[in-house]
Formats: structure tokens, C-alpha cells, sequence
């Protein structure tokens, strides 16, 4: 089992940059596909991006591809979303998740850190 606590969350203008982070207590972190999401108000919650286990594979939704960047650092059990470019539709609670098995089931969440764009 893995606990993840979110942070990096902020209010910030259209066009600005913010990094969110998302600290892992398991010291099998390496071993996790992990996965960011958001929630806007009134609306589901949608995937971002997501990075396998190894490092080597990642996705992205459309709306965020070129503009958002997943990575990790196994040596801090961290994983990271850097997002550029931000956009007043980005504004979203925004969950880091965790995978054993896939790039797509997560059984393990976050409590979710706000990000708030003003135009």
C-alpha cells in the first residue's frame, strides 16, 4: 500500500507555470505506474498524465500534450507534474494516483491540491 500527499498548488495567471508534487510513502515507489487527474467543479474527474513504473513510458491528455510534463525521481519517491502555458480551464483539483499493475487502473489517491488559474 502507498499513501500520497499532493502539494505545489497555487493561484496563479494564464500563461504562468506551476509544478505540482506528490510525495509517496512506500519505499516500493519505483515499483508504482503512476498517474496525475483533475477535478473541475461540476465536472468529473478527468485524466492528465500518467508515467509507468520504469520512467520510460508516459501519456498525456490531449488538452494538456505540450504543455504539461509528468516525471518522477525514484531517489526521492516523488513524482511531479510541470505545467506550463496555464490555462483558466485548467483550473482543477488535481490528484497524483497509483498503479501496481497499469498506465490506467489506480488503486491508490492522493487527497488532491487546488490550482486556480485567473484569466
Amino acid at each position: 500500500q502507498v499513501q500520497l500527499v499532493e502539494s505545489g498548488g497555487g493561484l496563479v495567471q494564464a500563461g504562468d507555470s506551476l509544478r505540482l508534487s506528490c510525495a509517496a510513502s512506500a519505499r516500493t515507489f519505483s515499483r508504482y505506474n503512476m498517474g496525475w487527474f483533475r477535478q473541475a467543479p461540476g465536472k468529473e474527474r478527468e485524466f492528465v498524465a500518467a508515467i509507468s513504473w520504469s520512467g520510460t513510458s508516459t501519456r498525456y491528455a490531449d488538452s494538456v500534450k505540450g504543455r504539461f510534463t509528468i516525471s518522477r525521481d525514484i531517489d526521492k519517491d516523488t513524482l511531479y507534474l510541470q505545467m506550463n502555458s496555464l490555462k483558466p480551464e485548467d483550473t482543477a483539483v488535481y490528484y497524483c494516483a497509483a498503479s501496481p499493475t497499469n498506465l490506467y487502473d489506480y488503486a491508490y489517491w492522493g487527497q488532491g491540491t487546488q490550482v486556480t488559474v485567473s484569466s
